[in-house]
C-alpha cells in the first residue's frame, strides 16, 4: 500500500475511534452524543464575555481570552455557534474557536494508549 493511503487511513481510523468515544457511530445504533456541557445565553460588555455554563454564569476578560474578540465588531461578537455537544464555541466570521473547557481552566491528560514494538 503506497504510504498515503497508509497515513490517510490511520488517521481516518483515529478520527472514527475519537467520535466513538464520544457517543457517535456510523451503523445507526447509539446516536446519541455526549453533552459536555450546557451553553447558553451567551452575551458580551465592552470588556467581557458572559455565558452562562452549566445553569452557571461565568464573565471573563476579552483581554485574557482572545484578542480577536476583543478587537471584534458587534456582527462578529454575535454571530456564533455553539458546537452539539457543548464542547465550544465558533465565530465563522472571525474564524475563532474557544473550548469551554479552557474558558473553565479545565485541563485533561490525554488517554494512554498501548504502545507497539
Amino acid at each position: 500500500m503506497p504510504t498515503i493511503l497508509q497515513i490517510v487511513g490511520w488517521r481516518l481510523f483515529f478520527y472514527l475511534n475519537i467520535l466513538k468515544r464520544h457517543g457517535m457511530n456510523f451503523k445507526g445504533e447509539n446516536n446519541k452524543m455526549t453533552k459536555y456541557h450546557h451553553v447558553k445565553d451567551l452575551r458580551f460588555t465592552k470588556k467581557h464575555l458572559i455565558i452562562e455554563i452549566d445553569e452557571k454564569e461565568k464573565t471573563f476578560n476579552l483581554n485574557e481570552i482572545s484578542k480577536a474578540l476583543k478587537n471584534a465588531s458587534e456582527v462578529e461578537k454575535t454571530t456564533y455557534t455553539v458546537s452539539p455537544s457543548g464542547y465550544g464555541i465558533h465565530w465563522p466570521l472571525l474564524d475563532e474557536d474557544i473550548s469551554i473547557d479552557g474558558l473553565l481552566g479545565n485541563v485533561h491528560k490525554p488517554e494512554s494508549l498501548p504502545l507497539r514494538a
